[in-house]
């Protein structure tokens, strides 16, 4: 019996408010979309909340044989600075201004400074990564179908969803619960510009772009740019066929974002775009959610330098994915430096009982049965807990518990024969690939080499040099392309630059 089959996936289907067995369209086969970043800042803590989750899955997934095709967006365009009143500054646009560069000048090295970011999280790449802006012709196709259903109406150049037509007709709000009045409610900007709009709470397919706007392409009814919401509808479909598997996201983007995905879907094809969505909670800082627009954020560069004045040490990669793997994916967690320090602690625990485990030599004995039994469980338990909405919060429990044996075998606490070969094969097997395959942990390197010393103390004195001669471009790609490597700088506050290894 397969492990797909004898532990079958159960999710927790924000859509239904349910938990499901997971039942792929396609026997064997899983397409998965995951919203990716906004790309106009360093990435965080909250960022790799998502990263991991959705890396998870995907690891867990594929482990199960299950052959996945993993989309993750980059969204370069669109994404206005209030996405709740679809009003305000291109976010990425924004930022290029103040920074006086091109605006593909800062998606690319944003881009570049997330990949590296879980990169060190040792984060899966995806299987495809697309681009807003790479899909405008996949996107004005769609905005020409819902217009062509009586879904939409173009206004001045612009092309807006019309929520009343759709709402007489179709169900809205399903996912999140919330009514149309919500698109307004709370916006955080005036209602300049709406009065173009039939209603307030209709949301933007494309709009038609001032002269000054930097970003714009030609459409039949506007030089312009697409609407957020539109994106990801483009670029899941291209590439996962409509309906597909599962759709992933930060809590945050239920609504509006999501809502408005299915509301595309449904009033360009009259069908729903996903069958099971997941959706993960929130990183907090002092009870709030941690947003770059807030500005109470702790970039994961300084999360691996210890540069925040909140941290009182510097964190690994991978004692901030257990940090975050600790925690079941639906669960809010709030940051503290106690918290991660036990994670610092945990991750090592088990890292070393995995080390332990490869240099344990099995001998024959008597077998006690209970012992035996109880070990077996546990095993199972690491599948049934995954398998089980991906809790590895539970899993790492159950894996605990198989580090406490380990190291009893090792101690001669207990003999290792009082376990069968067969279930000393079967603790190998589950410990390892849970540990690395699954949660995705891996061995930090440690950075004591002599010569490894020397040639740091060269690179972090050209850096330096570069920071003098106000070549922040150079200074920040030796920081990067370390990072990239497993090697994290720490600029001291006393001045001095050190190193360690991630």
């Amino acid at each position: 019996m397969s492990k797909r089959s004898e532990f079958p996936v159960y999710i927790h289907n924000t859509l239904s408010k349910k938990k499901e067995v997971f039942q792929p369209i396609h026997e064997g086969r899983v397409g998965m979309y995951v919203c990716g970043p906004t790309v106009y800042g360093e990435p965080h803590l909250g960022h790799a909340r998502g990263a991991i989750t959705f890396d998870v899955v995907f690891r867990y997934l594929k482990f199960l044989d299950y052959k996945v095709r993993y989309v993750r967006n980059i969204t370069d365009v669109g994404h206005l600075e209030d996405d709740v009143a679809d009003t305000g500054e291109d976010k990425v646009q924004k930022k290029a201004r103040l920074e006086q560069l091109e605006p593909m000048e800062v998606v690319q090295h944003y881009t570049n400074m997330y990949h590296d970011a879980v990169d060190a999280l040792n984060c899966l790449r995806p299987s495809i990564e697309p681009s807003a802006s790479a899909h405008i012709m996949e996107q004005v196709s769609i905005i020409e179908e819902i217009l062509a259903n009586g879904y939409a109406y173009e206004s001045d150049g612009s092309v807006y969803f019309d929520m009343e037509k759709y709402s007489s007709d179709h169900e809205y709000g399903k996912l999140s619960g919330k009514i149309l009045e919500d698109l307004i409610s709370g916006s955080r900007t005036d209602l300049a510009g709406q009065s173009e709009k039939k209603g307030n709470h209709d949301f933007a397919l494309w709009k038609k772009a001032k002269p000054e706007h930097l970003m714009k392409w030609s459409s039949p009814w506007s030089v312009g740019f697409p609407g957020w919401h539109l994106e990801c509808t483009a670029m899941s479909s291209k590439y996962l066929g409509l309906p597909f598997d599962l759709h992933g996201g930060g809590m945050d983007l239920q609504f509006p974002h999501h809502e408005g995905e299915i509301a595309q879907s449904v009033g360009a094809c009259g069908c729903q775009p996903v069958n099971y969505w997941m959706h993960n909670n929130m990183v907090t800082l002092d009870g709030e959610k941690m947003a770059k627009r807030k500005g109470n954020f702790i970039t994961l560069n300084e999360m691996f330098d210890g540069s925040h004045d909140l941290l009182i040490q510097s964190y690994s990669p991978m004692t901030v994915r257990f940090f975050m793997l600790q925690s079941h994916y639906s669960s809010m967690i709030d940051f503290s430096n106690e918290a991660l320090q036990a994670s610092e602690k945990g991750a090592t625990r088990l890292l070393n009982s995995l080390e332990i485990l490869d240099e344990l030599v099995y001998s024959k004995g008597v077998v006690d049965q209970s012992i035996d039994e109880e070990v077996i469980k546990v095993c199972n338990n690491c599948y049934e807990y995954m398998s089980d909405d991906f809790n590895t919060a539970k899993t790492i429990g159950a894996l605990f518990e198989l580090s406490a044996k380990i190291n009893a075998f090792k101690n001669n606490q207990l003999p290792i024969s009082s376990i069968s070969a067969a279930t000393f094969d079967k603790l190998k097997m589950t410990f390892k690939t849970f540990i690395t395959d699954v949660l995705g942990l891996k061995e930090e390197k440690k950075g004591d080499s002599s010569k490894l010393d020397d040639a740091m103390q060269v690179l972090i004195n050209l850096r330096a040099q570069a920071r003098v001669d106000k070549d922040f471009a150079l200074s920040d790609s030796i920081r990067d392309q370390l990072l990239a490597a497993g090697i994290v700088l720490k600029d001291e506050k006393s001045g001095v630059t050190t190193y360690q290894m991630a």
